[in-house]
């Protein structure tokens, strides 16, 4: 029996465990990234383990989120992380060179090589054929200090792609047809592997787009072969000698089969307030846009704005829709630039963002009150865009730059031309604001400089044998990252520093609750299914950790949460019956008895609600390492114990 793509590369890094689905697995990690909005306190962690350079074959660090710079807060964390990463190994791309995914896919990303990052839109890389994972950052600081990183041996899902898009139809269509199949909890445990005819059609940037979003099913990551195609777009970068052919065994068997024929998908776009909320461009046409927003992560590659600035050339954004455009590196926008087509979108009436994260993490360009904001990046969660009450649809650049041009949702096939950007032969290749790290023999000269907002990571001890404790909180379905540690620019300052950060946890759903969880001393927070979706900020789970949460008792978790909530030493339940969620109440008193005993003991864990004198079964799905950690009080515990 053959192997899939994943299964191969995963085989070729194991370390601990088999590959058996559903068992734990510690696989070698060969590179790691983090971003400025999650890298200090991944920093933070690997100086408190102690050692004094990284062990991966190439760990980056990017500022890319945190560059609007209203305090000294962000200005003194880029300072920290810079200096941090000469003194311990570690490359450091400075503000303005672009976003983390758009970036290492240009020049770092190796196919057949493991990449875990923290941001869950790491999966980026498996557009070049990359096992790369998003994960909480004290999972990367370990990996970048040689250990290993454990996941779950996930399920492999193929989606077989045949056909051809139309004219004027996007790779993200494809995406957005993905997750209106499968939902955002839909790749929970999952990892979804490309294959068909229909692949030979898509460019490493298309792919990479597809792989990008594959993040809001749940997934533990997405792969494309490594082909003729990824051997081009390598060519162009000057790295072909990074260039491996890598495919799946042609008998390889997969935990499930989706097809998608391309020549038969239309334009889509997600609705408020979720990625999988998916409705063709048809039935919305009509609606008026207030503001159309094109970048991030997702799609601000060269081809994608060359084809916004097709479309845009010579035209004038409409009346009462402002446009503005995040290249997604230096590369693109030097490109740009040089062949006038950044003058084509000028002239039309874009406003030119600095080739950063920007408005997809709220951090500027907010839209109007009750505004309708078409955008084509990866999330669209209530809130997430600093307007509480607008509303976010995600869509291509195609549909955006169409929709731009006439005010209203626009199907982008009405313009079709024949226009197809092809890919250059040779990308402007310049990297000089990536900064070496110093020398094994230099790196002891380096003084680590620290501002007056970093703080250390939260100190935690071992798990209590008991707990008593309030439910401090009890929330619904699909509670994002965005809800329980909200991103913005009033609040992503405040990512090196616990205390402050913390007092803006869940204050999307509920304002009382830091003062609450505080005054309580010790909680529960209940919630319902999927929770924790979204983001890799484990500031989800330190904050609460912070204000005394000692366990979450949910229906479902999403992975990378649930890892954070463990690797932070807060206990992860589920509900045995979730008709059980109907039996907690804010306020409830929980009692939890002998909490260490039923851990290694591993049948669950019974809480009695003495509130209401009930008894309520949960399931406490641990591995052995895991309790481990959980026992010692988090990873970082646990990390120091086993040095």
């Amino acid at each position: 029996m053959g192997l899939t793509l994943a299964e191969k590369i995963i085989k070729n890094h194991l370390v601990t465990g088999e590959m058996i689905k559903g068992t734990d697995i510690g696989i070698r990690i060969d590179q790691t990234l983090t971003q400025d909005a999650t890298g200090t306190m991944a920093y933070l962690e690997f100086e408190a383990m102690g050692i004094d350079r990284v062990r991966t074959e190439r760990s980056v660090a990017y500022i890319d989120h945190n560059t609007l710079q209203t305090g000294f807060e962000n200005a003194d964390d880029h300072r920290f992380i810079q200096t941090v990463c000469k003194k311990h190994g570690i490359w450091f791309s400075r503000p303005g060179n672009g976003i983390c995914h758009q970036v290492h896919l240009e020049r770092f990303g190796i196919p057949g090589k493991t990449l875990i990052g923290s941001d869950s839109h790491t999966p980026t890389g498996g557009g070049i054929g990359m096992l790369a994972i998003g994960a909480g950052g004290l999972d990367v600081a370990v990996a970048m200090g040689g250990g290993e990183y454990y996941i779950t041996m996930p399920k492999i899902v193929n989606v077989e792609l045949q056909g051809e898009l139309q004219e004027n139809v996007s790779a993200k269509d494809i995406i957005l047809e993905v997750l209106r199949i499968m939902s955002v909890k839909g790749g929970v445990g999952k990892i979804i592997e490309y294959t068909g005819e229909g692949i030979k059609t898509l460019s490493v940037p298309q792919r990479a787009t597809i792989t990008n979003m594959g993040a809001e099913l749940g997934a533990t990551t997405s792969i494309f072969p490594s082909d003729e195609n990824t051997l081009e777009f390598l060519k162009a970068q000057d790295r072909a000698d990074a260039y491996t052919e890598l495919k799946a065994d042609d008998d390889a068997v997969y935990d499930e089969h989706i097809v998608i024929n391309l020549s038969e998908l239309a334009p889509l776009a997600a609705c408020p307030h979720s990625p999988d909320a998916v409705k063709s461009v048809e039935e919305l046409a009509g609606m008026k846009v207030d503001q159309v927003c094109i970048g991030s992560c997702t799609n601000s590659s060269y081809a994608d704005l060359m084809k916004v600035a097709h479309i845009l050339k010579g035209k004038t954004v409409a009346d009462g829709v402002s446009l503005a455009i995040a290249p997604g590196s230096k590369q693109v926008l030097n490109m740009l630039a040089q062949n006038g087509a950044l003058s084509d979108l000028i002239d039309a009436g874009a406003r030119i963002l600095e080739s950063a994260c920007g408005p997809c993490i709220g951090m500027g360009q907010s839209p109007n009150s009750k505004g309708v904001s078409l955008r084509t990046f990866n999330r669209n969660f209530l809130g997430r865009s600093g307007t509480k009450d607008a509303e976010i649809y995600l869509v291509s650049p195609e549909v955006a730059a169409v929709s731009a041009l006439t005010g209203v949702m626009t199907d982008p096939r009405a313009y079709a031309d024949g226009y197809k950007v092809d890919m250059p032969e040779h990308f402007l290749i310049n990297d000089n604001m990536v900064i070496e790290p110093a020398s094994v023999d230099e790196m002891d000269k380096v003084e680590v400089l620290r501002g007056p907002n970093i703080k250390e990571f939260p100190k935690t001890s071992g798990m209590a044998q008991d707990i008593s404790a309030s439910c401090s909180l009890k929330v619904e379905d699909n509670i994002t990252t965005d809800h329980i540690m909200p991103a913005g620019a009033k609040i992503l300052p405040l990512r090196s520093n616990i205390p402050a950060i913390s007092e803006h946890c869940f204050t999307v759903c509920d304002t009382e609750f830091p003062t609450r969880a505080k005054a309580l001393g010790s909680s529960i927070i209940v919630g319902g299914s999927n929770y924790g979706q979204g983001s890799s900020r484990e500031h989800a789970a330190l904050a609460p950790l912070y204000l005394g949460v000692k366990a979450v008792l949910v229906k479902s978790f999403a992975r990378i949460h649930r890892a954070n909530l463990i690797n932070a030493g807060i206990l992860p339940l589920e509900f045995a019956d979730e008709n059980d969620y109907n039996n907690i109440d804010l306020g409830d008193n929980l009692y939890i008895e002998n909490i260490r005993d039923q851990i290694a003991a591993g049948n669950g864990i019974t809480i009695i609600n003495k509130t209401k004198n009930v008894e309520i079964n949960t399931k406490c799905a641990l591995t052995e390492r895991q309790k481990d950690i959980i026992l010692a009080g988090g990873l970082l515990n646990y990390t120091m114990m086993n040095k």
